[in-house]
């Protein structure tokens, strides 16, 4: 095989045609073409390891799709990393590592690895919200951006529309989620900071309002409203269930039998289905017991207190309580979760325990966190809920509540 030595022209690049063997061009420096005897041209670094002393070569593309000019810079790039104690190709094929990488870690597939981790600490509902709004608003335009490729300005571009139509919960919530998962990223080392931790400021931020919820004097004209209207059973059952044992709409339309303890008297919710990741322990009330008595014939011999019409396997949709309360007239007025504050505001008002109210709701970060299921003091938040259920039976005097024994069974669903 020939080796010229000689400093190379354009013309003669463009001229070198193939022989019965191949050949190499010498450019100087390290830099080859070698000509094959198929007429393909293939640009050629030939250096030493800078550790090793070896004789290697490394590829720098073919001719012409690559030029002299740009073989020569090639070169240069090559031979100050070799001067620098490194390997050019060991290098070049690191670069490129991380770039195929980069790009296979795009946002929905870090997005994925930040939600298998957040579900440890949120109930189900609440991290198919999560995706569901990442799914409906971010993912259209930047679900297979790299991670590493997302920045502020690109975000903000793709919420400003809702800002614009004036959904700026939704814009405070898709703001927050994309932060965890950008501060993920750069937990897991995909990215060195995070581009989005100023984002929230770009956006107006949304007025703070309370769940709507009815005073406490409405109760009455409530609870006959539910009792006289054109709604399914189960589902009046469950908002009487909601109300009686104020939990918020999820934990009482996800309620199994399995959790029913009918010896003690109490519903042990799991952590897994709390907000605040931690068991939860009603006890119930005679009223709350009559209301699963009138639930055995529907869903006794299911997994669910409150079984899907749509599949009974599963169980209601925590909005259905509230659905039927805005069919009922109270869109505006009063939603599900607002049952829980109306309760928090009778009870206030007849100058029961705070504290106790509070644990009763689940709001567990009082001083007393630690003793809130404690067998004592069990037996006064059972005090609190009974006074709390013969307050919404007095209200019900003279209506169709599921909850009064003497009219189980006689209501129609």
């Amino acid at each position: 095989m020939s080796t010229y030595t000689t400093t190379l022209k354009a013309t003669q690049v463009a001229a070198a045609k193939p022989r019965e063997k191949d050949y190499v061009l010498s450019d100087g420096g390290g830099l080859q073409l070698r000509v094959r005897t198929n007429g393909s041209r293939l640009w050629n670094f030939n250096y030493r390891h800078p550790i090793s002393k070896k004789r290697l070569n490394m590829g720098l593309g073919s001719y012409p799709d690559v030029s002299l000019a740009q073989a020569r810079e090639k070169t240069k790039e090559a031979r100050a990393l070799v001067a620098q104690g490194i390997d050019p190709k060991a290098h070049r094929d690191k670069e490129a590592l991380q770039r195929k990488q980069e790009s296979s870690n795009t946002l929905i597939k870090v997005a994925e690895e930040w939600l298998t981790l957040k579900k440890s600490r949120v109930t189900a509902d609440h991290a198919a919200d999560t995706w569901k709004s990442l799914e409906i608003h971010i993912f259209p335009k930047l679900a297979h951006t790299p991670i590493t490729d997302i920045t502020a300005p690109a975000v903000i571009t793709v919420i400003r529309p809702i800002e614009a139509k004036g959904s700026l919960e939704t814009v405070k919530r898709l703001c927050q989620r994309l932060n965890e998962i950008m501060t993920y990223a750069t937990n897991s080392g995909y990215l060195p900071t995070n581009p989005l931790s100023g984002i929230r400021e770009a956006f107006q931020k949304p007025k703070k309002k309370n769940m709507p919820t009815i005073k406490p004097e409405e109760l009455p004209e409530l609870v006959q409203t539910i009792a006289n209207a054109s709604i399914k059973r189960t589902t009046r059952l469950l908002i009487e269930w909601q109300l009686h044992t104020m939990t918020r709409p999820s934990e009482a339309a996800g309620a199994r039998w399995e959790e029913i303890d009918f010896e003690r008297k109490l519903w042990i919710i799991p952590a897994e289905r709390m907000k605040k990741r931690r068991e939860h322990i009603v006890p119930l009330t005679e009223q709350s017991l009559a209301l699963l008595e009138a639930l055995k014939p529907i869903s006794g011999h299911r997994e669910y207190l409150f079984p899907s019409d749509r599949n009974p396997r599963t169980h209601a949709h925590s909005q259905t309580a509230n659905m039927a309360l805005k069919r009922m007239g109270y869109g505006g007025k009063l939603v599900s979760h607002g049952l829980r504050a109306l309760a928090s505001t009778v009870l206030n008002e007849m100058r029961q325990d705070a504290e106790l109210i509070e644990v009763c709701l689940a709001h567990v970060d009082s001083s007393i966190r630690g003793d809130y299921n404690r067998a004592d003091y069990l037996e006064k938040r059972r005090e609190l809920m009974a006074i709390w259920s013969e307050h919404v039976e007095q209200a019900s005097l003279g209506s169709l509540s599921a909850s009064r024994r003497p009219l189980l069974g006689v209501i129609n669903g």
